[in-house]
């Protein structure tokens, strides 16, 4: 096949596609068997998306008068799909490192909220930040996500509470979205938590009557497109009555539903989910086996966070039981000032070992299903043809390195590439064993 291509990468020991049917995402039986050719290879086009995937020969063949802009040996390596990062609370200012060691101390998450820290710390901070600050910090953290591995991250607001700072953390992310590599799906938070001085009737009613108008407004002028809303729904923030207005409201505005829910109390927030055809619910650690059961009939991801039970030593959230009901499980990292992780391949590995999740399943949750989780799995989240050219090379012979080594993945990967293009190179990797 002749022609002018923007990607070859040739003879991957193994070729991680995850799925080779067109799946929307995997279930316990799908993941079970992921989809991965021997000595393959993967053909990008000059849109970015793929255009040709299988055996490293017949790749050879079919494009022999082909020119590339770039050829891979990938000989002795592994080719996986971009990871998928479902959960992000990644602009903000002021840190929160002084809050871990009052939770080492044996401080509660709602403990330190109450005393006005936690989210209200960070609003503040927030609010104080010019729009460039907001910027620069972002950056600095989704570069530091694909270098990680990831490619497809969702990004929340959720840290200004009034509509002023909410709009500024939106058109930060907006920035972003136009001027990176990444791959963003944007999400409007602005019920993250009950802002000082209002009670929760009354910050919904503000919500519904002021913020969701002036994003509609936005997005009909082309200025900012939000993709998600989300709401803590959580007793002493925004409870199931409040969460439902505000959901309703923002998908009657074309917003998907991806909201936290059951994280620290039982909430039926899962029932509620279901109910409303949410896209995905975050956290559920508290989840009922109603919930479970109504989530696996909505078709309704549910996005774990394994950080953050690790980090507040909450109960871990019931993977397995969500796996064998038929709940589509999905990964995020929760990255935000209180659950300090950036890194996928953790979040796997924390998956694994503390939520009973084989490898297989943490793969299969942080790439197609984390990409059904936002809307996304037509696009991202496996190799396969007509799919973005999405992909992450590791220096091993075997994929399930990424996650087995523990924090290794600094040295593993080897390059990140995103639409067929290198947006990262380790020069490490040369140097440094991967074993």
């Amino acid at each position: 096949m002749a022609g002018r291509h923007r990607l070859l990468l040739e003879s991957a020991q193994q070729l991680v596609l995850v799925c080779g049917h067109g799946e929307e995402y995997l279930l316990r039986e799908g993941a079970a068997s992921l989809a991965v050719l021997r000595d393959a290879s993967v053909v990008v086009g000059l849109d970015g998306c793929i255009k040709a995937v299988g055996q490293a020969d017949v790749i050879r063949n079919q494009f022999s008068g082909a020119t590339f802009e770039r050829i891979i040996d990938c000989s002795g390596k592994c080719v996986l799909p971009g990871l998928v990062d479902a959960h992000t609370h990644p602009v903000w200012a002021g840190d929160r490192v002084h809050e871990f060691a009052m939770k080492l101390a044996g401080a509660s998450y709602m403990e330190i909220h109450q005393a006005g820290g936690g989210i209200h710390f960070t609003v503040e901070h927030t609010r104080k930040a010019t729009e460039e600050e907001l910027f620069n910090t972002f950056k600095h953290r989704l570069e530091r996500m694909c270098r990680a591995g990831s490619t497809l991250v969702e990004c929340k607001s959720g840290y200004g509470l009034n509509l002023e700072t909410e709009l500024k953390m939106l058109r930060v992310i907006e920035r972003a979205k136009q001027s990176m590599d990444i791959g963003i799906s944007s999400t409007y938070c602005g019920a993250h938590s009950v802002p000082k001085g209002k009670t929760a009737t009354e910050a919904t009613d503000d919500i519904i009557n002021n913020h969701l108008p002036k994003l509609k407004e936005l997005k009909l002028s082309g200025e900012i497109h939000v993709n998600n809303i989300d709401v803590f729904c959580e007793k002493g923030v925004f409870d199931l009555d409040s969460t439902r207005r505000i959901l309703q409201a923002g998908k009657d505005i074309g917003l998907q539903i991806n909201f936290h829910g059951d994280e620290l109390h039982p909430m039926k927030s899962a029932e509620l989910g279901a109910e409303l055809g949410a896209q995905a619910i975050s956290h559920l650690e508290e989840v009922s086996d109603e919930g479970i059961k109504a989530m696996a009939r909505a078709k309704c991801a549910a996005v774990l966070l394994p950080t953050t039970a690790y980090i507040l030593r909450l109960k871990q959230p019931q993977a397995r039981k969500m796996l064998e009901e038929g709940v589509i499980v999905a990964l995020g990292s929760d990255f935000n000032p209180n659950a300090y992780c950036f890194s996928m391949p953790m979040v796997m590995h924390l998956a694994c070992v503390n939520m009973k999740m084989s490898m297989n399943e943490a793969l299969a949750a942080a790439t197609i299903n984390a990409a059904y989780a936002l809307g996304k799995s037509d696009t991202h989240g496996s190799i396969e043809t007509g799919k973005q050219g999405d992909f992450v090379i590791i220096n091993s012979s075997r994929w399930e390195h990424l996650i087995y080594q523990f924090g290794g993945h600094e040295a593993l990967i080897d390059c990140v590439i995103i639409k067929g293009k290198v947006v990262y190179q380790n020069e490490r990797c040369g140097t440094v064993s991967s074993y």
